[in-house]
């Protein structure tokens, strides 16, 4: 998907991915995958997501990355907080403390840029991406991350037909994409609900969702 694709996304406001309250597997599962370790997440393609601030709140340094500078302006915006704006290349930086957003391409980290975190979670990244695209994330995110890296991984599964995010990534291609680099636990999977606001836009009768934890060898 081009970048132009995103950035018209967030500008018509078409961010029917954006879930606007914490994610429940987050609150639930978070606790188990970082042991307590308040060390530094990183978020990636991570929008506005409140999950951020609710990371930050139980005393983790957070690093989310995203394309569109529009995101990183409301996350910060819709908080009322103020942030430190430093425009650059590749990135343009946001920071309000120890919680950064970085405006820019995903494929443009490095691993010096993550050579301190050992946490990542990812609700949003790889279910934004279509299946051409997910094996070189798997393997950009697998070069940047030190080893022994936990991630809370969140995916969306579904039959019906559908051309734009969040795409549907089945437990099988979980398991087809991360095998070979990391340990992966199957957390659970849930059916998403009749009730649920992307159910009900798309009329999804069978989704569900799935939690691993993923620990990188």
């Amino acid at each position: 998907m081009e970048h132009e694709f995103w950035h018209e996304r967030w500008s018509n406001k078409e961010i029917g991915f954006h879930e606007g309250t914490v994610n429940k597997y987050l609150y639930d599962h978070w606790p188990e995958l970082s042991g307590g370790d308040t060390g530094s997440v990183f978020v990636p393609l991570c929008g506005k997501a409140h999950d951020m601030w609710w990371l930050h709140d139980r005393g983790h340094p957070v690093l989310g990355v995203e394309l569109s500078e529009i995101a990183c302006k409301d996350f910060f915006e819709e908080a009322g907080e103020k942030a430190m704006v430093h425009p650059g290349e590749p990135f343009t930086t946001f920071r309000h403390g120890s919680l950064e957003l970085w405006a820019g391409d995903f494929f443009q980290l490095s691993p010096e840029d993550l050579k301190h975190t050992h946490l990542v979670y990812d609700r949003a990244a790889l279910i934004a991406l279509p299946p051409s695209m997910r094996k070189d994330y798997v393997e950009h995110l697998t070069a940047i991350v030190p080893e022994g890296t936990r991630i809370l991984l969140i995916t969306l599964d579904y039959n019906t037909k559908i051309t734009a995010p969040p795409f549907n990534v089945s437990d099988n291609e979980v398991q087809a994409l991360y095998a070979d680099n990391y340990s992966i636990e199957h957390i659970l999977t849930n059916p998403l609900g009749s009730d649920h606001p992307f159910s009900k836009r798309k009329g999804l009768t069978d989704a569900t969702e799935s939690v691993f934890r993923l620990t990188k060898r």
